[in-house]
């Protein structure tokens, strides 16, 4: 008896384990409040840009290689909270990082159609105009060196890389310009910029170099000398 008790006593431990992985929009939103949370969105950039949570990354499930990419930059002794439109991209996520090292991943069930449901509001939604071409071309020649910074701030990457932008505009008395990558379509495509981060640097009104993706602090030393 007392052996069936305690089978009994393991299997709901187990089913209550496996129950907190996929939680309602309630719970959901209760858990991001924790400590060291990490909200990841795996919509594509469109549907990110339409609204999301606030304070969310965004990794496109749909696209492998960005997926990838960006939770590569993600902790995976930390939680990681997720979320699609409506449970099945997230599910997918969700369980290829279990397999893969995450060590807690919980699921919003029904995504952003239940977070909206619950009456709950999204952040974004709104990008506002973009960063003009002219407005553009005018910033990075006024001054000698300027570091064009082609970032997001759901980018995993991006923000990594805040610390180290910071330090060598500092360092260096760089002339920072930022460019929105959610919304400064006409920007990037006139300098080729494919995706976030992008760094290019300019001297008197020029571009001498440029990087896309995560960049040391030595390699900016580097293209500055």
């Amino acid at each position: 008896m007392k052996k069936m008790l305690l089978t009994a006593c393991l299997l709901m431990a187990v089913l209550a384990g496996f129950a907190q992985d996929a939680v309602p929009a309630d719970a959901f939103e209760k858990g991001m409040q924790q400590p060291e949370i990490q909200l990841l969105d795996v919509r594509t950039a469109k549907e990110f840009n339409t609204g999301h949570l606030q304070d969310a990354l965004q990794a496109d499930f749909t696209k492998k290689s960005e997926f990838f990419d960006r939770i590569k930059y993600l902790d995976k002794s930390k939680p990681v909270y997720i979320y699609c439109l409506s449970g099945g991209r997230s599910t997918a996520a969700a369980k290829w990082m279990r397999e893969n090292g995450y060590s807690k991943v919980v699921e919003m069930e029904g995504g952003v159609i239940a977070w909206k449901q619950a009456g709950k509001a999204l952040a974004g939604g709104t990008t506002g105009p973009q960063f003009s071409i002219p407005d553009f071309e005018k910033a990075v020649s006024n001054g000698k060196w300027v570091l064009v910074d082609v970032g997001a701030a759901w980018c995993p990457p991006c923000r990594k890389m805040e610390p180290v932008v910071k330090q060598i505009v500092k360092e260096k008395q760089l002339k920072l310009v930022n460019v929105d990558a959610g919304k400064d379509t006409d920007v990037m495509n006139s300098i080729q910029a494919k995706a976030p981060p992008t760094f290019v640097l300019y001297k008197d009104g020029k571009e001498v170099w440029r990087k896309e993706g995560v960049v040391t602090l030595e390699e900016f030393r580097s293209a500055i000398r």
